[in-house]
């Protein structure tokens, strides 16, 4: 009765002793307190534990994701410079416009080249060749 009579923040040097029933009673409740205090600061606790383990497992995957981007930003930054390597090492516009002009000019000769040659007069049947057996002879 004096715990409970400070904790209410009365001065417990003047009470009176409890009967036993009365005093029973009293225990059980500041028991059943207890207990239910005990039983709320566990839950808290237990609470605060799931929180900070969800948000380092959070931060953990965050963190993962950063590295799978910084890993595939530096793949690509690898790409571009064998992309721009390759466009540096082509030939100028200009010179394949050359090459493409000289290319012309080659058919151009090879076409010429190609033609078949004049006519020639007709050829008489002795050029032709022997007639064939069976066409046009009975």
């Amino acid at each position: 009765m004096r715990a409970k009579m400070r904790l209410m923040g009365f001065n417990a040097e003047t009470i009176k002793p409890l009967n036993e029933e009365a005093a029973a009673e009293l225990g059980a409740e500041l028991l059943g307190e207890a207990t239910i205090f005990l039983v709320a600061c566990g839950c808290l606790v237990l609470e605060y534990s799931r929180q900070k383990t969800q948000q380092r497992r959070k931060e953990g995957e965050q963190l993962a994701a950063w590295d799978a981007m910084r890993d595939e930003v530096d793949h690509l930054a690898l790409v571009l410079e064998a992309l721009q390597a390759q466009v540096q090492a082509a030939p100028p516009l200009g010179a394949l416009e050359e090459l493409q002009a000289q290319m012309r000019e080659v058919r151009a000769r090879l076409c010429v080249q190609d033609l078949p040659p004049a006519p020639q007069e007709e050829p008489t049947p002795r050029d032709e060749g022997p007639p064939d057996p069976g066409l046009g002879q009975d």
